[in-house]
């Protein structure tokens, strides 16, 4: 079964990014050689993420310059960016550009990953937005040994303890990794 998971770094004061939205402080924390993204990945079918975070990873990488990057971290898996305006598309990467309502896309990310699950890459508000429509099933989150004091919040809105069951937790060098069951909105 498919299942829809927020796999994400945070601080410990709970920010993805920094207030420029940059990843690079996650980049200063030394994981000591463990590699907990491959197991995920290798699960994912299918990805999915916001504008912010397609223009870091564009940018920080040079996607534009070296397309084949892309294809090399992620394959031929489809990804989908939310965004209400035009950003360059990489090319040679199967990406489908949208807006709007979560559920259709979700959806279409369902029937394209073909039974493995969808990886919902950033940010907290699209996460939170899925969480939402109830279509959240799991948060991973690496907690890294720094604090930000400000940035991009993790979730921005309120998902109540009843909805939340711890299912792990991991050590791996200075990280904590906890991951969280996500159970439907009231009404659901």
């Amino acid at each position: 079964m498919t299942r829809t998971r927020y796999y994400t770094a945070t601080s410990i004061d709970g920010y993805i990014a920094d207030e420029r939205n940059s990843l690079d402080w996650l980049f200063e924390a030394d994981s000591e050689g463990a590699d907990q993204f491959s197991p995920f990945f290798a699960e994912v079918g299918a990805f999915v993420m916001g504008a912010t975070t397609y223009e870091w990873v564009l940018a920080h990488e040079r996607l534009l310059e070296e397309p084949q990057r892309w294809q090399g971290w992620y394959g031929d898996r489809p990804a989908w960016v939310f965004t209400h305006r035009d950003l360059p598309r990489i090319p040679g990467a199967d990406i489908t550009f949208v807006a709007g309502d979560v559920a259709p896309v979700h959806a279409a990310m369902v029937a394209r990953a073909g039974g493995r699950d969808i990886w919902l890459a950033g940010g907290g508000e699209l996460a939170a937005t899925f969480a939402d429509a109830g279509l959240l099933d799991e948060i991973i989150l690496g907690v890294a040994p720094v604090t930000l004091g400000a940035g991009a919040p993790l979730l921005p809105r309120r998902i109540t303890a009843d909805r939340l069951q711890l299912t792990d937790v991991q050590r791996v060098g200075p990280f904590a990794y906890l991951t969280y069951r996500v159970g439907p909105p009231a009404g659901r």
